[in-house]
């Protein structure tokens, strides 16, 4: 038996769309598989012991969505309670634990290091962890598995991540409670491709993911989608990291969406950059069923687009939500304020803009989150010594380490930056806006981690992105 264990506890509570992707994949190559839910459990420790009690299983997998909370500055680090489950379940359990996920892949040997986990998966999970089970029962050749993070006597070794080319997922999405997930989630989650070609100077995607884009075909997406909406799951977030990238493969999934009405009975979200996206993908989104589009926009300064690698311009920003207003599309510009060269002109240069293109909300986050293996993680270490280097933010002690949440943010931008972008955004009520370290309890952003309003209106028949359900709130 394969045990999977969901370790994250974030609320609102996310579907962990992977655990159930790689429950699928089990099943079909005939393995008995079990899900223990911790996101869902009143109380998580009484679950665990009550389950190992009754159960044996061969291997036990635990899923790692978030390694923090990305967020300056509350830098919620979650890699401890991680650390913590992993000891219970090796406690409770003879069975060998390990680890995959989104989160955990970016880290992967640093994390089976800090939680003495046996195995860890960096990479697609569904093909490796079945590849795992089956040598755990015979030869146990670890090399042979991809992406596999394995321990020879006292040394961790790392074989080469998992990323196959050809991407195919289960549809059924039956081994998780989707329903509760959707009840107490607001959405659920699908993905329509993997990795990421693009060399924005602080993205873990292709850490995670890989660095080739891999599709899914449209009528598996579709299948998937169907098989949601037979549970009653009716609005979904698609979690691409940009869903119009490459273009035709979007167009692709809108028009597969088309031919099964799917724009009659199921409304959803999507994260996308600004280019490509043209008139044609924009109504073709809209009849597909998209209510609403997260672009990845990070600036409206000319300087910082092309200090954060951005193929596109004002004019692009503007023409996206115009896009967005004639097709009927809830439109939300994501910036990135604070990086590598961010002064107060650049920043007056973004809002004022935002402002004059009116997008329905715009999220203005202070700090880029810096990850090893990262051009800004490059730029950083170039700057000199990291301990008294100015741009960066922390809230730990001792030595600087961008495994712990670490940020940067320029301090061209003076002693409260906060301040300065509050008051740029001058109390305009379409914007997120960043805490201040001295108030960090005055919630005038955008993390969804624990956001009490949030689930509260979930738990009142709220449905739809977290920006969206956060936005509607403020204009009621």
């Amino acid at each position: 038996m394969l045990t999977l264990i969901n370790a994250n506890t974030m609320t609102p509570p996310i579907a962990p769309v992977g655990l159930d992707y790689i429950a699928g994949a089990a099943k079909k190559a005939g393995i008995d598989v079990d899900i223990v839910d911790l996101c869902l459990a009143d109380n998580p420790d009484d679950v665990l012991r009550n389950y190992f009690a009754a159960h044996n299983p061969q291997l036990v997998g635990i899923s790692f969505r978030n390694v923090d909370d990305c967020f300056w500055p509350s830098a919620q680090w979650f890699v401890p309670g991680l650390a913590d489950i992993v000891g219970k379940v090796k406690n409770l359990t003879d069975a060998p634990v390990v680890l995959g996920g989104v989160g955990f892949s970016i880290f992967g040997r640093r994390i089976v290091e800090y939680t003495g986990a046996d195995f860890g998966i960096v990479g697609d999970g569904e093909q490796a962890t079945v590849l795992l089970y089956n040598q755990l029962k015979s030869a146990k050749r670890f090399e042979n598995v991809d992406g596999l993070i394995w321990r020879n006597g006292n040394v961790i070794c790392s074989n080469k991540p998992v990323w196959p080319r050809q991407l195919s997922l289960p549809t059924e999405r039956d081994a998780i409670d989707n329903v509760t997930y959707f009840k107490r989630g607001g959405q659920g989650g699908i993905e329509t491709k993997r990795g990421c070609n693009r060399h924005c100077i602080y993205c873990a995607d292709p850490l995670a993911k890989g660095t080739a884009i891999r599709l899914r075909r449209p009528a598996e997406v579709a299948d998937e989608v169907e098989a949601l909406l037979a549970q009653g799951i009716n609005v979904l977030h698609i979690c691409d990291g940009e869903f119009n990238i490459p273009g035709h493969h979007a167009s692709a999934v809108c028009e597969e969406f088309i031919r099964r009405s799917f724009g009659d009975r199921l409304r959803w979200y999507t994260y996308m950059s600004i280019v490509p996206f043209d008139a044609k993908l924009a109504a073709a989104m809209r009849k597909a069923g998209c209510v609403g589009i997260d672009f990845t926009t990070d600036s409206a300064s000319p300087v910082m687009l092309k200090t954060y690698r951005h193929r596109y311009s004002q004019k692009d920003i503007a023409s996206a939500v115009q896009l967005c207003r004639e097709n009927g599309i809830t439109v939300m510009m994501d910036l990135l304020l604070g990086g590598p060269g961010e002064t107060p002109q650049t920043l007056a240069e973004t809002i004022n803009f935002i402002k004059e293109i009116g997008p329905d909300c715009a999220g203005a986050p202070l700090g880029m989150r810096i990850y090893p293996g990262t051009k800004v993680a490059d730029m950083v270490t170039a700057e000199g010594p990291l301990e008294t280097n100015p741009n960066i933010k922390r809230e730990y002690d001792g030595p600087v380490d961008f495994f712990k949440p670490t940020f940067y943010i320029s301090s061209l931008l003076g002693a409260r930056p906060a301040k300065l972008v509050k008051d740029l955004i001058a109390g305009d009520r379409r914007f997120f806006e960043p805490m201040e370290e001295s108030t960090p309890e005055d919630k005038t952003d955008h993390n969804y981690n624990d956001n009490t309003a949030l689930v509260n209106a979930i738990a009142k028949g709220a449905r739809g992105a977290y920006w969206d359900i956060l936005r509607k709130l403020r204009n009621n």
